[in-house]
């Protein structure tokens, strides 16, 4: 634990930072969950919340299956447009609470920085 900073975890996954890190690549985020591993700028963490949210309404499930709840029948976009993830229901759901926390914690990390005149690192 002493190479990352830990940002938020779920049963599911957990994001945090690199310490040591090539200096293009140290402001990235890194989640975790399942057997993949994202890399990714806020802003493309950003734009997996949209990904996630635009799946969750999609309602691709089958109405006649039998295993909805377990199928990995929903395709998420993943920023990288050559990387689609499928998962199940319950997945989608963990990683849309992983990546929800994850921009929350962000943010209100930046905001008690900038009100505790801090530097935002």
């Amino acid at each position: 634990m002493d190479d990352i900073t830990p940002i938020y975890h779920n049963p599911f996954g957990v994001a945090f930072q690199w310490k040591r890190n090539s200096i293009k690549d140290i402001r990235k985020i890194q989640i975790v969950f399942r057997d993949t591993g994202l890399l990714l700028t806020e802003k493309e963490l950003v734009q997996f919340q949209k990904n996630i949210e635009c799946t969750m309404n999609s309602n691709a499930l089958c109405k006649d299956c039998q295993q909805h709840e377990t199928c990995r029948s929903l395709l998420l976009d993943t920023p990288a447009p050559q990387i689609t993830l499928a998962m199940n229901l319950q997945e989608l759901n963990a990683v849309h609470d992983l990546v929800e926390g994850t921009l929350f914690q962000l943010n209100l990390d930046s905001y008690l920085n900038r009100m505790c005149g801090g530097n935002e690192n």
